[in-house]
């Protein structure tokens, strides 16, 4: 069995050391770019500007890489140190029914993940986003926004982790087909419910006060074929200056969310742009096609799951004295994200086409290029995006194409 362990460290080594590689190859390429203004932002970004730019990418990759070393130095003594068998064996030493002591089994471990990560959150919003004149939170708000997660988290957690050991212990030989099933549903109840109770919790929606605008957006989402009964802003300002716009929910609940900031910043025909390019992700039906690709993908590896923990391989492999499933489980979330990070260029990949197919579609939709060629302008200096990435990292991590290139593709079609 050691030499699995071996194998599994080695792995999770080297997806870490790949991964700083290439943050490392994009930072140098940023250093060397940096101070190049595109073409395309001539007319929108000075000298200054695109150094506060370089100077944020910078900061929050350097804070990140930090971020990062710690957590995974957490990760290898956990795993790899013997702290795993502790602290399992600690769990089983209450003798609690077996659901009840997976979820405090995973809810323990979910806070511990919460306040090691304070300080890093801390830093980031309210000395970097301060710096850059993006934070607008307050400390209450901070404070209160935590303590609402903390409550969600663990009710959300709760539930999932307590549905699923009641399956595993109610059908031992199909819970995989009955877990999957489990979280496939709950996933889809959750689109349905986020928009009336768990978003609300965080942010105020307000229909939009400009009538022209909404009846605007009515008309081009009729003339797209979405049924889109109001349109809300959200009071995004408090939190931050960063710009945003995007759908929520599915079928009958479906909504159009803005950022108050957007609409301070963003003409009509490019605020329309945006949302006709969010708009042609469902038309072109990108979300239903990742779900099932998604699904289909955990289906697999819920079943692969299922076989290893009936062999008992994995407790043996790192020497848990109590073979629980809960144990396992984090060992296969463990081993889950070596095995699957070949797999994040080819996921970034159909991402970016799918931003692509819904580039075209707005473009078409609007008649107006240009305007979509000027939103993404805006929303990258306003956000302070990263106009020079390394083609390597951004093939690599890139959901989107770089926004320098993915103007020049829009106007392209002229």
């Amino acid at each position: 069995m050691e030499i699995y362990l071996i194998i599994l460290l080695l792995g999770y080594l080297l997806v870490t050391l790949f991964g700083y590689w290439l943050k490392s190859l994009n930072l140098r390429h940023l250093r060397k770019y940096g101070d190049v203004v595109p073409e395309e932002f001539r007319d929108y970004i000075d000298a200054g500007l695109l150094k506060k730019t370089r100077d944020y990418t910078l900061e929050h990759s350097r804070f990140s890489f930090i971020e990062s070393i710690f957590g995974n130095i957490l990760v290898l003594v956990f795993f790899f140190g013997g702290l795993l068998n502790i602290y399992n064996s600690w769990i089983v030493s209450f003798n609690m029914p077996f659901v009840l002591s997976g979820v405090v089994f995973f809810l323990a471990l979910s806070y511990a993940n919460t306040i090691i990560s304070i300080p890093f959150d801390l830093y980031s919003t309210f000395r970097i986003e301060n710096k850059y004149g993006f934070n607008t939170m307050t400390w209450k708000l901070w404070i209160s926004d935590f303590i609402k997660s903390i409550i969600l988290s663990t009710i959300l957690i709760g539930i999932t982790t307590s549905g699923a050991l009641y399956l595993m212990k109610a059908s031992p030989d199909l819970w995989w087909l009955f877990v999957w099933l489990f979280f496939l549903l709950f996933s889809i109840f959750m689109m349905y419910i986020s928009p009336y109770v768990i978003e609300p919790l965080f942010n105020k929606f307000t229909p939009i006060e400009n009538e022209e605008m909404e009846s605007s957006i009515k008309d081009l989402m009729k003339k797209i074929g979405i049924r889109i009964n109001r349109v809300f802003k959200i009071d995004a300002s408090r939190r931050s200056t960063h710009t945003n716009a995007y759908f929520t929910g599915i079928g009958k609940v479906k909504r159009i969310v803005l950022y108050d900031t957007l609409l301070q910043k963003m003409e009509k025909s490019e605020i329309l742009s945006v949302l006709t390019h969010e708009a042609g992700h469902w038309k072109k039906k990108h979300v239903l096609k990742m779900i099932i690709v998604v699904e289909a993908m955990s289906l697999i590896g819920i079943y692969i799951s299922f076989m290893m923990i009936k062999s008992g391989i994995l407790t043996r492999i790192f020497n848990i004295q109590d073979d629980t499933v809960f144990a396992s489980l984090l060992i296969l979330g463990f081993a889950g994200g070596i095995v699957s990070f070949p797999f994040t260029p080819i996921f970034s990949y159909f991402s970016r086409r799918h931003e692509r197919e819904a580039d075209r579609f707005a473009a078409e939709m609007t008649e107006n290029i240009e305007a979509m060629a000027t939103s993404l302008i805006k929303l990258s200096k306003d956000n302070l995006s990263n106009l020079h990435p390394h083609p390597l990292y951004a093939s690599f991590y890139y959901s989107h194409p770089p926004v320098v290139q993915r103007i020049r593709e829009i106007r392209g079609q002229q």
